[in-house]
């Protein structure tokens, strides 16, 4: 059988040896979560599934749509003998949602949330050569309240709905590497733009003497910079490598300029204890005044919704090669970037946003939550994120919250506090980027490094689309305030965008579809009356000389929401000539900065 999705899972991190665990695996479900008492650990399960596919995608084979509180999964796997005799990590680069893993009986981890991957170090239960059993259980109820992003909470519902199939167990890529008990965790590179340099912050597994952290910088294969620093009195050691003016590239909008970065743990004897390969784009985020600048200089902001659903798989891209394509895609319609909405998107996404030059917003899937008292896994994840991130120069800004609304008054109350810990978790993890306490309907932290609304534009004159994002530079844009009346005021001059609009309904393919619907105005009727709507609104916008960028709702259909530009399978609803053509004009905060 052909193994699914098995490229590299982790491409700006990379060793040599690795070996993908996506295929079959035994299966089971277990309605009633009594998989312990009933002894699925320790037998061979009834089913098999495709993994990495959530078993109500039809991709996995399994394809239901009921609630699955409980899941397990069993896979005996043998070690490559050649990976000597080295330490084996084992990774799962998403669970939902709440899983344990066992080894050969031995339970070895613990993981709570739907989002972010984790590992687990094999050196008690196996080694290269070994062959062992790999036991998973995952739990999952949509019904209670957690960060489940856009999944369904409705029984029996199939992908035809306004959420997402449940993403219950292993739904992203599962894999292997051997490594050192002396090596390198996730690296954290920072690009300086003004000193020319990019500095790396490198932790290390522990701290043996003589251990030397060596780290060169190259372009298009050409070695620029070496340099090298002790490694065995700092858990996290960092260098720096400064740029040669004559090899300065830019990572910038449309520019995917990476230089290769070759790190290494040196042992005292000169051995190679761990070697990873990397990548960095160098480019800065600023704020000046109202406007947020991308290397010194305003970029406004053509910002498309991606929610990166898929029609047999639900949240895990079928293949890299689509993952490249939606990134694609959003350029090929003129849009400059993206907010990657309501999931952590895959590191390839990252990837291929990293290798074209795609500005990216990224997200956390935190609806669902409960807003009075929020469970700890939304901070746990928020975090793991970010530090799985941090790195990916496409990312200018995160956000972990999205239309979240007060229901208890002007009471103190979870929300309030979930908001700014989110907030001040991010600015702690990376002060290096801009964070937005919350998109749409509610602000709750004063000092976020930007402001925003999201306004479907529900009333049938378009003109007071225009009237109400008018008033930006008399200190009172459009807000949400209507939403939530405790939403903090808008604070003067901070950075404005219009995170959401649009939703305007159009897709000839299911004309007649009671099923098929838009938000916002009603559907145009024809193509022509689509896209004069759509220049109506997205120039309402750029007209207004203070505002910083938009995000239009959105790229692709979400089965029954049919407001993308392009269909759900990807495809054109309209030469792409006309969307790029509304967009290609310079926003008036460019024309003022001129």
């Amino acid at each position: 059988m052909t193994i699914p999705r098995s490229e590299y899972p982790r491409p700006q991190f990379v060793r040599d040896q690795w070996l993908c665990l996506n295929g079959e695996w035994g299966f089971e479900i277990d309605g009633g979560d009594s998989g312990i008492e009933r002894g699925l650990r320790d037998r061979e399960l009834s089913g098999t599934v495709t993994v990495p596919f959530a078993p109500g995608t039809k991709a996995s084979g399994i394809n239901t749509n009921d609630f699955l509180n409980a899941v397990w999964y069993r896979r005996e796997v043998t070690i490559p003998s050649e990976w000597g005799d080295k330490e084996v990590l084992l990774h799962f680069q998403a669970v939902g949602q709440d899983a344990t893993v066992w080894v050969d009986g031995t339970e070895v981890y613990r993981h709570r949330g739907v989002w972010t991957p984790f590992e687990m170090n094999l050196r008690d239960v196996a080694r290269p050569g070994d062959t062992v059993t790999i036991v998973v259980r995952a739990r999952m109820d949509t019904r209670q309240k957690n960060p489940w992003g856009k999944q369904s909470t409705i029984a029996g519902v199939d992908f035809r709905d306004e959420g997402c199939k449940r993403m219950i167990g292993l739904w992203k890529t599962v894999w292997m590497e051997p490594v050192d008990p002396v090596h390198m965790k996730r690296a954290r590179i920072t690009p300086d733009v003004a000193n020319q340099r990019f500095r790396i912050t490198q932790p290390v597994s522990q701290n043996r003497k003589g251990v030397t952290l060596r780290a060169t910088l190259a372009w298009d294969g050409k070695e620029l910079v070496t340099a090298e620093v002790l490694a065995d009195q700092d858990f996290a050691p960092t260098v720096d490598l400064p740029i040669p003016d004559d090899e300065l590239h830019l990572w910038d909008v449309g520019q995917g300029n990476l230089y290769d970065v070759t790190l290494q743990l040196i042992d005292a004897d000169g051995t190679v204890l761990d070697e990873v390969a990397s990548y960095a784009g160098l480019r800065s985020v600023t704020i000046d005044g109202m406007k947020v600048k991308i290397n010194g200089r305003p970029v406004f902001q053509r910002l498309v919704l991606d929610q990166g659903q898929y029609e047999d798989t639900a949240l895990t891209a079928p293949s890299d090669e689509l993952l490249r394509k939606d990134i694609e895609l959003t350029l090929a319609a003129g849009f400059n970037g993206s907010r990657f909405h309501e999931k952590v998107f895959e590191e390839r996404s990252m990837y291929w946003a990293d290798k074209m030059g795609l500005l990216v917003w990224a997200e956390m899937g935190d609806w669902g939550f409960d807003q009075d008292d929020p469970p700890l896994c939304l901070v746990n994840q928020w975090i793991e994120s970010i530090q799985r991130d941090y790195s990916h120069p496409c990312i200018i800004g995160w956000c972990p919250l999205n239309e979240t609304v007060r229901t208890r008054g002007d009471a103190i109350d979870g929300l309030d506090d979930i908001t700014r810990a989110l907030f001040l978790a991010a600015k702690m993890a990376d002060p290096t980027r801009l964070v937005l306490d919350a998109s749409g309907h509610a602000h709750r932290v004063i000092e976020s490094d930007v402001w925003d609304a999201h306004d479907y534009d529900y009333k049938s004159d378009p003109l007071q689309f225009r009237e109400k994002h008018s008033h930006l530079a008399e200190g009172e844009p459009f807000s949400n305030k209507a939403n939530d009346p405790i939403s903090l005021r808008y604070p003067v001059g901070k950075p404005y965008m219009l995170s959401e609009f649009g939703g305007l309904f159009y897709a000839p393919r299911y004309e007649g579809n009671e099923d098929a619907w838009g938000y916002g105005v009603a559907a145009p009727p024809t193509l022509e009356e689509w896209i004069d709507k759509l220049t109506y609104y997205f120039h309402a916008i750029m007209d207004q000389e203070l505002m910083f960028g938009y995000c239009f709702t959105q790229l692709t259909d979400t089965w029954p929401e049919c407001n993308g530009i392009y269909y759900q399978d990807r495809t054109e609803k309209c030469d792409l000539a006309l969307i790029r053509a509304i967009q290609d004009r310079p926003a008036g905060i460019e024309i003022l900065d001129d």
